[in-house]
């Protein structure tokens, strides 16, 4: 018997070579070969083999606000860094796009700059607002692939514009997340809250005590403070306890 022959049982475990008398060409597969595409055969294997883009709240205030945007067509979050604001935000919305629910995301944030000029930036209008509104891609693009992003913005069902590019507009049949609304004024405010529309969810997010704006400019706090009264509208304040990014972050907000 060649080394060959004597290594296959090794191999491919022990068999019974009467089985198959009489044909030595066929070969029965092996029992046990390690992982089967079978689930009731891996009983030692724990993976998981599958990648779900499913959303699930880490945290009470997170729980609080999911509920929020599906009962509410006005959302107001509020909560420090880190918190999952926006990103629970645009989360909904895109799940509202690929159910059918609404017909197109509007995503719009304050250009705002913190600290830095960049007015002398190469390129044209929409070159120097890329980097404010880059946070935004980035969300979207954890929940849809860039090339479906490309292609939505295209067709018209995902528009990405700076605050000052909403007067006038009636945004219905849309899911509008404002972004950043702590560095908006009390009028900037009033306005991206009467553009919504008929069958629309608006949900407004920001940290009151982290703005860009001078304490007097900022209307984030004074219009949440006046809509918390409103029956049909949701004012959800998260806190440290909310924090999903490093633990620092929550022992940083602490004591700054």
């Amino acid at each position: 018997m060649t080394k060959r022959a004597l290594k296959r049982p090794l191999r491919e475990g022990a068999f019974d070579a009467g089985q198959f008398a009489g044909d030595d060409k066929i070969r029965r597969l092996p029992l046990d070969r390690g992982w089967s595409p079978l689930a009731h055969h891996n009983s030692n294997d724990e993976r998981d083999q599958g990648y779900l883009r499913t959303i699930k709240a880490k945290s009470p205030g997170q729980e609080e606000l999911i509920k929020a945007i599906d009962a509410k067509n006005l959302v107001m979050a509020l909560g420090p860094a880190g918190t999952g604001k926006t990103y629970l935000a645009i989360a909904k919305a895109v799940e509202a796009l690929e159910s059918g629910s609404v017909g197109r995301i509007v995503l719009s944030r304050p250009a705002v700059e913190a600290g830095e000029s960049i007015g002398y930036l190469p390129g044209d209008a929409e070159d120097k607002l890329a980097p404010y509104l880059r946070p935004l891609y980035d969300a979207l693009s954890d929940r849809l692939s860039m090339k479906r992003v490309r292609a939505l913005m295209a067709e018209g069902a995902i528009e990405i514009a700076p605050v000052g590019f909403m007067r006038g507009r009636t945004l219905n049949n849309a899911f509008v997340v404002i972004d950043e609304a702590q560095n908006c004024t009390y009028g900037q405010l009033k306005m991206l809250l009467t553009r919504l529309g008929w069958h629309s969810t608006m949900v407004v997010t920001g940290d009151p005590d982290q703005s860009d704006l001078l304490p007097e400019f900022s209307g984030l706090r004074t219009v949440a403070g006046k809509l918390e009264a409103v029956a049909n509208i949701a004012v959800v304040r998260l806190a440290d306890r909310d924090i999903v990014r490093h633990p620092l972050v929550a022992e940083m907000l602490g004591v700054l």
